[in-house]
């Protein structure tokens, strides 16, 4: 039974290509999505990288899911007695346990172990010597609280790349302070031009400052394994804050406010002095995306709307003119879109060439037929739960693409023994040693 529920929220060793977790791995369809979207075990590009995975929710888990979609064994460590809240994010629930952890720790191995106990200390220093990298999420010092400062683990494994995500970085002033995405997205900039003028700046319904940031921190970390292993170079850290993640998507505002001390503010559903970009209402009452602003675009849209003569009126006739007189177009085109159907007004639109699209909900999106040609549904099979459908994998590789291998793993410390025994050797009796001491 589905339950829905509104809880929010020099030499580095190399590792192995991720086995199979005895999860069935074969290929299946999703009941609405794509027939051809496959899932199942992963050997892509990462094959043979090795990631430790340290903190929780969103900021640096993220990453990991994109590693492991793409072959990395990435093995994600929880505290034995406070495990990833992302277990009990999300809405909908399958017999008590949410599907976004599903997604989130797709292809992950999940392990216990208390970072804060000397046994613990021990198992993860060893466990970096057969790592690749380290990824974290914790406020900046609790690695070195706990002893393991990125000097102490690269005693163990010089090679390592340990990528920190946190909300203001690693050093400077504000360091220290907690970040969560929301406040990077207010102190980045984005949140002060998302919403309309003189009117309170809303916030996109997602974590979008997290998931930057972790984005940021995949890139780093691929660039800090190619420098380690085709340059020659040696392990380093790689230091993502949220705010710097929100920061660096402002386009022009930096240059634009040192020059002229022009500072941008919202704008709406559409950008001021870029016409015509913006949302359309049809007869039906769906939002259509219109961007036309191109003047060669602009010439096909007055053929749709059977107005050619717009293309050449001084007012529409190019980039600055319809800037200038972005208003009185608009409403000239919004009169004409509200004479059809959403799907009539998309046809029109798509039979002359005009960049157009239905404002989406997830509904639409389940019945979307290029997304589900480009394998961006994928049901992922479940002993327990049945089968989660998941959002595909990001980016399509033409050689070597990625896959999910299985859901994330409901119980914590699923892969204790494949990983304590199986890496790093641990016999049975040291195995139940260190559960007795707590330290897994």
């Amino acid at each position: 039974m589905v339950e829905t529920s509104q809880t929010a929220a020099p030499d580095g060793t190399r590792g192995r290509q991720n086995p199979g977790s005895g999860a069935d791995t074969q290929t299946r369809t999703v009941a609405v999505p794509d027939p051809s979207a496959a899932v199942g075990a992963v050997g892509g590009p990462l094959a043979g990288v090795r990631v430790l995975e340290l903190g929780s929710l969103i900021a640096g888990p993220f990453a990991g899911r994109q590693m492991a979609d793409f072959g990395a064994e990435v093995i994600k460590i929880e505290s034995p007695d406070r495990p990833d809240p992302m277990r009990e994010w999300g809405r909908a629930r399958i017999e008590g346990h949410t599907l976004w952890w599903s997604v989130q720790s797709r292809g992950k191995k999940c392990v216990t172990l208390d970072l804060k106990s000397p046994r613990g200390r021990e198992l993860f220093l060893e466990l970096c010597r057969e790592a690749d990298v380290i990824l974290e999420n914790f406020r900046p010092g609790t690695l070195e609280k706990l002893g393991l400062s990125p000097e102490v683990l690269w005693q163990s494994n010089p090679g390592l790349v340990i990528a920190r995500v946190s909300g203001y970085g690693q050093t400077g002033p504000d360091a220290n302070k907690p970040g969560y995405a929301s406040v990077a997205e207010a102190r980045g900039g984005l949140r002060h031009l998302n919403g309309y003028p003189d009117q309170a700046p809303p916030r996109t319904g997602i974590s979008l400052g997290d998931s930057l940031a972790s984005l940021y921190a995949l890139q780093g970390i691929l660039l800090a394994l190619y420098w380690r292993d085709a340059r020659g170079g040696t392990g380093q850290v790689v230091d993502v804050s949220l705010v710097e993640a929100c920061f660096s998507l402002l386009e022009s505002a930096v240059p634009d406010f040192a020059a002229a001390g022009i500072v941008p503010g919202p704008s709406g559903s559409g950008l001021k002095g870029i016409a015509p970009s913006n949302i359309f209402r049809s007869s039906d009452g769906k939002w259509v995306v219109i961007a036309a602003n191109q003047d060669s675009v602009f010439v096909r849209l007055a053929g749709a709307m059977d107005m050619p003569e717009l293309a050449s009126d001084p007012r529409y006739s190019n980039h600055a003119s319809r800037g200038a007189n972005q208003d009185q177009l608009e409403q000239l085109i919004a009169e004409w879109a509200a004479g059809f159907n959403h799907g009539d007004l998309v046809a029109r639109l798509d039979q002359h060439a005009v960049p157009n699209s239905t404002v989406s909900t997830i509904e639409d999106i389940f019945e979307d037929p290029q997304l589900r040609a480009r394998g961006m549904l994928l049901e992922v099979p479940d002993e327990q739960l049945g089968a989660v459908v998941q959002p595909g994998v990001v980016p399509k590789l033409s050689r070597t693409g990625g896959g999910i291998a299985w859901n994330g793993p409901l119980v914590p410390g699923s892969h204790n023994g494949d990983v304590y025994a199986g890496l790093l050797k641990l016999s049975a009796e040291e195995l139940q040693d260190a559960k007795n001491e707590g330290a897994i």
